[in-house]
């Protein structure tokens, strides 16, 4: 008798950690159940993926989503809207909040806000600061907590910590790995005349690779003395690739779209401060050096960095104009479209957004399409040519640095545990999201 499956995924072609190939995936109850041929299966739903590829759900390990506090620019709904338009079913969203998400209290917070109201799975940083060290070891293994996040130089918001006894009492206190902005805050304080007024192009000479290098330093050093893991986020420079390459036992690295597209002087020409983050986009030195991280395998995970702000604080003259842009729902296609590039393989892509992830980060029943795992899904066409635009984004703010820019690959569809969310440019499914859930935190 042939087996009955809720959803089956026929036709399409599998991308995941055992290859390439033709085969079905099989759904109940929201987990995967079976792989292969299932063309004498029976199902509640059929999804033809005739001419696509399914690959494991995108995860997006760094996303801004400003809710509470700073929700004129986005909140927890109209940024997990955006994540899954893109074909991203998961993000860990950051602390830089307001309040701050530094407490068992403002995590159960977001928690509440986002069961069932994001149109994702979700996971939230938690700040560590000088004043909740003692509380870090329970923090880190509460519901939902993706881990601990540290700024070690200034960004949107006030959490900082920039002392290097600061972040040796914080290293020494956690057992998860833990995520870092690594700027040197002292340097960008001694470096501040060399921003010019209503010149954006002086954003990476105020913020030097230097200023990346010489923290990032530190950091590794501190790591080593306490015996932590560290993760570094958004590399900007070729410096840092190539030092983190000798230091890979205690440090994982993330890069961003934008710094692997974008590049100085000519988007501060073209953009202006809406080309503006931290850390800066660079020279084409820098970005070749990133994609050498890629192509070399240094890069661990691949995040969006998705730091939304409204138009008219983006319209102010630099420096009084705020750092981030959009990013969680183009990832996949300007990715896709380096796939279609030959800058990297698809498998690639995979290994920097799902399977990545859950390596790092020790994510419970996500990252892969294996038998037992969550049915999560980003399913996409290959050969399909789109020019994104404004009007396609799903985030407040309702831009992107990327608007007019053509890309071949696209995400068709997001299916996040067996329920299709998103299909076609179409939002098919309410909010249903729920809390991702880590093998360290599991009691």
């Amino acid at each position: 008798m042939a087996q009955t499956f809720d959803v089956v995924l026929k036709n399409g072609t599998v991308v995941n950690h055992d290859g390439t190939g033709k085969r079905d995936v099989g759904v109940i109850n929201g987990t995967i159940v079976e792989i292969g041929d299932l063309s004498n299966a029976s199902a509640g739903k059929v999804i033809d993926c005739t001419g696509l590829h399914i690959l494991p759900g995108v995860i997006d390990t760094q996303v801004h989503f400003r809710e509470p506090g700073l929700d004129h620019k986005e909140d927890l709904q109209t940024g997990s809207h955006a994540a899954v338009m893109g074909g991203v079913t998961a993000v860990f969203e950051m602390p830089n909040t307001n309040p701050q998400t530094t407490s068992a209290d403002t995590l159960a917070d977001k928690v509440k806000r986002a069961h069932h109201r994001m149109h994702c799975d979700f996971a939230f940083w938690v700040g560590g600061t000088h004043e909740n060290v003692a509380d870090l070891p329970e923090l880190e293994r509460l519901p939902a907590s993706a881990g601990i996040k540290v700024f070690m130089g200034s960004s949107t918001g006030d959490l900082l910590v920039e002392d290097d006894e600061g972040v040796a009492r914080i290293l020494s206190n956690i057992r998860r790995r833990a995520a870092f902005h690594s700027e040197d805050e002292g340097m960008l304080r001694a470096r501040k005349d060399l921003r010019i007024p209503g010149d954006a192009r002086s954003h990476p000479v105020w913020r030097s690779a230097e200023v990346a290098l010489t923290c990032t330093k530190r950091l590794v050093e501190i790591a080593r003395r306490v015996r932590a893991r560290i993760h570094v986020l958004h590399i900007s420079t070729k410096d840092e690739m190539d030092y983190l390459a000798a230091h890979k036992d205690v440090a994982t690295v993330e890069v961003t779209p934008h710094h692997l597209t974008l590049v100085a002087p000519d988007c501060y020409e073209r953009l202006g401060s809406y080309a503006q983050m931290n850390p800066p986009v660079r020279d084409e030195a820098h970005r070749q050096g990133i994609w050498n991280g890629i192509t070399q395998g240094i890069a661990d995970v691949l995040g969006s960095d998705h730091a939304p702000h409204t138009r008219e604080e983006k319209s102010k003259t630099y420096p009084d104009t705020p750092s981030g842009m959009t990013g969680v729902q183009t990832l996949v296609p300007m990715m896709l479209d380096h796939v279609n590039a030959g800058r990297l393989s698809l498998e690639r892509f995979v290994d920097l957004t799902s399977a990545g992830p859950k390596r790092l980060f020790g994510i419970a029943r996500k990252g892969r399409i294996a038998v037992g795992y969550d049915a999560d899904f980003t399913v996409v066409d290959m050969k399909k040519k789109r020019t994104i635009t404004n009007d396609w984004i799903a985030s407040k703010c309702g831009w992107t640095p990327y608007d007019g820019v053509t890309v071949t690959g696209w995400p068709v569809g997001t299916i996040i545990r067996g329920k299709t969310v998103m299909w076609e440019d179409a939002l098919v499914e309410a909010a249903q999201g729920e809390a991702v859930r880590f093998e360290e935190a599991l009691s």
